[in-house]
């Protein structure tokens, strides 16, 4: 199997041994403790789950700053996106606190972290990262917006994971850790793996870009990982994108093919630099290869079709990562030839030729209580989506 990133070993930050786990429990009443925002929370879920290996906790400034700006650390690992927890809380003094989680009624002890340095980070400093990471500096992008929000005082350290906030509980068949899935891919026998990544329903076109990406680098199995947690609004809630994938993949696809997952982790809208950490934490859960489609985690009109496979070109250096990725176009149903294609390997084809929705066309039908057509969506896909957008009124 690929090993991790970055060490031969996966190294999560959870604590598994349940008397080690129960003693720091007790030792957080006694803490300092600090209420962490979701974007922080979702990073020591993320370091608990082993997704970021081989990070141990969150970042200082100068790490911060140098892989915003050259997507590696100070001590020359390769990394594509800060994981940081910055807070608009101060006295914050270095040493051991408890870091309380934001996202559970009564805020109960996620981790308790070593705060090794608290540094100020000064808004030139905010704007810099954020412009690296982002692409841009415009207020209305979403992950932009929640960036330069979430306050200037940084915290940086180890920490020791004590649960997975309130994924496990929400999710119990959807959500693993990075070492949970190493072990199913050992235990049903792949040897070639691929990922997809979606923080969407699945239609038919994603259906097919995952058995095309299977059949064409000859792989065993194929591990749909949905993203669970925060998204911007309007986005589908994670337990109605979780039953369409689950009924499109007990319907459409050979047993023992595909695997459903789920991560706990807010959306970035980063685009090209989410999309390399997108491959970092798919090599940490064991998957060979990771689908890169156009616009891949993107909002609106900030990056390029592209940009989110160019960058595995231009910013990541050879041997950084052993991940490859499957480079993916639009993929849409062809009227000439009766199943989906990539739309660049359809050279004779114009638009008409193929069957092709917009989000907000789909949104307006499955309100309406009208199914999309078949070679668009499952019907039994667009069932689950129709009943969801008629329960909110339409």
């Amino acid at each position: 199997m690929i090993k991790p990133h970055g060490s031969d070993q996966l190294q999560p930050r959870y604590v598994a041994d349940p008397a080690r786990r129960a003693a720091l429990v007790a030792e957080a009443a006694k803490l300092p403790s600090l209420l962490l925002n979701s974007a922080a929370a979702a990073n020591a879920v993320m370091l608990g789950a082993g997704y970021f290996n081989p990070l141990q906790g969150y970042m200082n400034l100068a790490d911060s700053l140098k892989v915003a700006e050259s997507l590696v650390t100070t001590a020359g690992l390769f990394w594509p996106v800060p994981i940081v927890n910055l807070t608009k809380e101060a006295g914050i003094k270095p040493g051991r606190i408890a870091l309380r989680d934001p996202n559970v009624d009564g805020h109960p002890v996620l981790a308790i972290m070593d705060v090794q340095a608290v540094e100020t980070v000064s808004e030139e400093q905010l704007k810099f990262m954020a412009e690296k990471i982002f692409g841009n500096l415009d207020p209305k992008h979403p992950g932009v917006a929640t960036f330069l929000g979430l306050g200037n005082t940084l915290l940086s350290g180890p920490i020791e994971v004590l649960n997975y906030s309130y994924f496990q509980d929400e999710f119990p068949e959807t959500f693993r850790t990075a070492v949970q899935i190493r072990e199913e891919i050992a235990k049903r026998g792949w040897n070639k793996v691929v990922a997809f990544q979606t923080r969407n329903p699945m239609h038919r076109a994603h259906e097919e870009l995952c058995r095309m990406a299977k059949e064409r680098l000859g792989a065993d199995g194929i591990v749909i990982h949905m993203l669970l947690g925060k998204l911007k609004e309007g986005d589908i809630p994670a337990p109605v994108r979780d039953a369409c994938i689950r009924k499109m993949v007990d319907l459409y696809f050979e047993p023992n093919t595909v695997m459903i997952t789920g991560y706990g982790f807010d959306m970035l809208y980063a685009g090209p630099r989410e999309a390399v950490l997108h491959a970092v934490f798919r090599q940490n859960m064991g998957t060979d290869y990771l689908i890169v489609g156009r616009d891949h985690a993107g909002v609106g009109d900030y990056y390029g079709p592209f940009d989110a496979q160019t960058i595995f070109d231009t910013a990541v250096p050879a041997g950084a990562l052993q991940i490859e990725i499957f480079r993916a176009d639009n993929t849409a149903y062809s009227k000439k030839l009766g199943h989906v294609v990539m739309m660049r390997e359809a050279a004779d084809h114009v638009a008409e030729d193929f069957i092709q929705l917009s989000g907000t066309k789909v949104r307006q039908m499955l309100g309406q209580g009208i199914a999309p057509p078949p070679e668009f969506s499952r019907p039994e896909v667009a069932k689950v989506l129709m009943d969801y957008y008629q329960s909110l009124g339409g």
